[in-house]
Parts: structure tokens; C-alpha cells; sequence
């Protein structure tokens, strides 16, 4: 029996220094969604299509480690509990490419390959970045870590300039 999608969703909004996040939560206080504007509903209803959604509080543990992250501890995010179960997207290689990203250590960036290599589709680069753009939990879930092969900053639907400051604000080597 796979896990259960949630029934309800709360919809909360954080000002960041990359600009306003809107978070969707269970009712448990893990991160289900994340978007950088106007996104959220979207991609929320793409992931939880049964999901009520209402607005409410961001959960107090999720905006410690959100706080702490953009106030410069950069492994807070591994810290913020998130759950993918019972997403849509079901158990195929996109949520692979979702789970992978929680795998990569802040200041560490990958190519489009290694990420589809570390889901288990060697030589689905392609496939790779189709998954990361759809990431229902951009920051949370790091696709801002994964970069093209030659280490050019491409494909991050919050932009290429908050994916820039967020690498650097995690002090990765950026080309």
C-alpha cells in the first residue's frame, strides 16, 4: 500500500532575501510544496490534485530552519522535514530525481547527468531536468545544486539569479 497523499494543506507565505516563498504544509508540519512567487497553487495542485488547501501559519520548525538557512547555516535545509508520499508523481525516476536531491550536501553542486545517473537512468540528463522542473519543493529539495555539465548555471525556475545567490550564499565554486 503506498503512503497517503494529505488531505489538507496549509498555504503560507515567508519574505526571503531572494524574495517572497509561498510553502504548503500538512498538517504534521512537513514541507509538501514551495514556490517562488505565484507558483505554489500550480504546482501544488499538480502534486496533491485532492488536497484542500487554506492559509495559515508557516509551521514554527519550518521557518527555524528556513531562518537559519538564509541567515548563512547553509545545511539547515537538511534539517526541514518534507514528505513526497502520495505525490502524484507516484514512484517512477521523477521521484527519484526528488529524493536524490535531498542527497546533496549544501555547497555541492552536480551536472544534469550525475543527477540522472545517482536516480538510476544513466544517460537521462534530459529526463533529469524535466523532473527538476518539476520539483514541488524548490530550496527545500536543493535542485538549485544541480548545474549543466561544463558547471553553467541553467534550468531553475525561482531564476537564474536567485539560483546564483543561493549557491554562493552556500559557498559552492561556481565557473
Amino acid at each position: 500500500m503506498s503512503p497517503a497523499a494529505p488531505e489538507r494543506l496549509i498555504l503560507s507565505l515567508l519574505d526571503t532575501p531572494i524574495g517572497p516563498m509561498a510553502f504548503a504544509c500538512d498538517a504534521e508540519g512537513r514541507v509538501r510544496g514551495a514556490s517562488f512567487g505565484q507558483g505554489l497553487e500550480r504546482s501544488t495542485r499538480r502534486a496533491w490534485p485532492a488536497a484542500t488547501a487554506t492559509g495559515g501559519p508557516l509551521p514554527p520548525e519550518v521557518r527555524a530552519g528556513l531562518e537559519a538557512y538564509f541567515a548563512g547555516e547553509a545545511g539547515a535545509l537538511a534539517r526541514i522535514a518534507w514528505s513526497l508520499d502520495g505525490a502524484a508523481a507516484g514512484d517512477g525516476f521523477q521521484m527519484r530525481v526528488w529524493r536524490a536531491l535531498a542527497e546533496i550536501p549544501a555547497g555541492v553542486t552536480i551536472s544534469y547527468g550525475e543527477m540522472a545517473k545517482r536516480a538510476g537512468e544513466p544517460g537521462a540528463a534530459q529526463a533529469a531536468g524535466v523532473a527538476l522542473n518539476r520539483n514541488p519543493i524548490p530550496l527545500v529539495l536543493p535542485c538549485h545544486r544541480v548545474v549543466g555539465a561544463d558547471g553553467a548555471m541553467v534550468g531553475f525556475g525561482g531564476g537564474l539569479e536567485r539560483k546564483t545567490w543561493l549557491l554562493r550564499h552556500e559557498g559552492a565554486l561556481l565557473i
